[in-house]
């Protein structure tokens, strides 16, 4: 069962509700250990200071910030609580806005509210106005001696929380140096063309439909690999070339999507949803 990460409560005008955090996502990757090559001994890193060789321990680390080459101003765990804001128990709502007006690039991680013991009445007095309104919430919060921005939605039965970037570390698309300008308006006919090929590919959006391919033959691999099995490397893929011709291009591709539409509609239905694949299972060592 999932466990709260963060406790606190929730603050808009006078009402004060106390909530739980939880994580909403869980990430699966894959993570590998450094070996030394001729004999699979694991690497162990560790922190040396460069002007004696000599290996610091943890109680000896301090924080420090470079304010010019090879100059830092030391700072205490002390020091960072003293300046904490004094409400970092409390996700205050500053703002409710609709959320079509919040552009994706703003969000970072996803979580959960859960009302604390006793706070299920004004949590979902909260939940129920804001699915009534059509609005969200933007608050700020601190967690782990950080101010974070936030955006907190209804999500079915709960709140999520999302935390957001500020503005003022969104990079602005004009600032890409890439990015064309001087380019003339598209094509009427390459336009009209470019919006069928896009209405053909429309549809429902439906998560499940999308799988982590290469996290799963990565899985795959590794699962040979424990078993005793050869793998063998998969053929490369040649890139197409560049497109010439922007008008068969759109046709073709329209072209395609039909008779992909009018050949595989029965398969595609047959088509059972890739199955997840087990982590591998270790071995024990046998004795030598």
């Amino acid at each position: 069962m999932p466990r709260p990460m963060w406790s606190g409560s929730i603050s808009f005008g006078l009402v004060n509700i106390p909530v739980k955090l939880y994580s909403a996502v869980k990430k699966k990757s894959i993570h590998f250990n450094q070996l030394r090559k001729s004999d699979g001994c694991r690497i162990r890193l560790k922190k040396i200071c460069p002007s004696d060789g000599a290996e610091v321990p943890a109680e000896n680390i301090v924080k420090g910030y470079e304010i010019a080459p090879d100059q830092y101003v030391v700072v205490t765990s002390n020091e960072l609580e003293a300046i904490q804001p004094k409400n970092a128990r409390t996700i205050a709502i500053e703002d409710f806005v609709d959320l079509g007006q919040i552009d994706p690039l703003y969000y970072d991680s996803c979580y959960y509210l859960t009302p604390d013991k006793g706070a299920g009445k004004a949590y979902t007095l909260l939940l129920a106005a804001m699915i009534k309104t059509g609005k969200v919430a933007i608050a700020r919060v601190v967690m782990r001696n950080k101010e974070y921005l936030t955006a907190i939605r209804p999500a079915g039965k709960a709140l999520a929380l999302s935390t957001m970037h500020f503005a003022d570390e969104i990079i602005a698309a004009g600032q890409l140096e890439e990015l064309a300008i001087d380019v003339p308006e598209p094509d009427t006919r390459e336009l009209a063309m470019a919006e069928q090929l896009i209405e053909s590919l429309a549809t429902g959006f439906q998560p499940d439909k999308y799988h982590n391919q290469y996290y799963q033959q990565v899985l795959e691999m590794l699962e040979k690999k424990a078993e005793g099995q050869t793998v063998t490397s998969q053929p490369e893929v040649k890139e197409g070339g560049k497109v010439i011709d922007l008008m068969a291009a759109l046709e073709a591709s329209i072209s395609a999507i039909k008779n992909k539409n009018d050949s595989g509609g029965k398969g595609a239905k047959q088509n059972k949803a890739a199955k997840p694949i087990a982590a591998p299972r270790r071995k024990k060592a046998s004795a030598q």
